[in-house]
């Protein structure tokens, strides 16, 4: 291969990193891992102008991780594959492992104290199996209607608080979110070991369980069920 070849091809290598050097791109990604979405959806999900959120869009089905279909005068989006998931995924595990600036904040999240390390997807799975723990779902109820894994209540962050006035602290936590990049689960998980509970954070959220082939339960379940 000639180094005209090489280096042209590298290049496309690298416009999928171009493509994600974009904090706003991220988020987009982050939020059609959830599922599929509208243009205005996505703006509002991610506080961005409609035509700024587009023209973001467009760059990541340009190099392919997003693909999109018409639906009347929307256009709805969608990920291309669970690659994306993974390579989301990928991401952050180096940038834990090397940027020290990442720890320091998930510390900051945690308020200075110890942060267990995340229960893998087979534990989880496993303890659900054996009902011997509490899974919540730390998103927003419209995402945990879409879809959630069976057996986890809906518990917003902003009703934590209120829920761990009814769990038992001699039973263990696991809080999940969106994915490798959401912090809700990170927040409500240092907010309940705060209270004295055995919280801990799941690997990967809600996406990566449905890309393992798990089973996905989907309608409300709120979670003054449990009181």
């Amino acid at each position: 291969m000639s180094t005209s070849n090489k280096l042209a091809l590298i290049d496309e290598y690298a416009s999928i990193a171009r493509a994600l050097a974009s904090p706003h791109r991220m988020r987009l990604l982050e939020q059609l891992a959830q599922g599929e979405k509208g243009v205005d959806a996505l703006a509002e999900g991610t506080g961005l102008a409609f035509a700024n959120c587009s023209q973001h869009l467009q760059e990541l089905r340009r190099v392919g991780l997003v693909t999109s279909r018409r639906e009347g005068k929307a256009v709805i989006y969608r990920l291309t594959d669970d690659d994306t998931l993974r390579l989301m995924a990928l991401i952050q595990k180096i940038a834990r492992n090397t940027i020290a600036l990442v720890d320091e904040i998930l510390d900051r999240i945690a308020g200075g104290t110890v942060r267990p390390e995340p229960v893998s997807r087979e534990v989880l799975a496993e303890r659900l199996a054996a009902g011997d723990v509490v899974v919540l779902d730390i998103r927003p109820p419209d995402e945990y209607a879409t879809g959630h894994i069976p057996g986890a209540l809906s518990a917003p962050l902003e009703e934590v608080a209120k829920l761990a006035e009814s769990l038992d602290p001699s039973t263990p936590i696991y809080a999940y979110c969106r994915g490798p990049y959401c912090l809700y689960a990170d927040r409500a998980a240092a907010e309940l070991r705060q209270r004295g509970f055995d919280a801990r954070t799941v690997e990967g959220g809600l996406p990566d369980w449905r890309a393992d082939g798990r089973p996905v339960a989907e309608g409300n379940k709120a979670v003054d069920a449990v009181f």
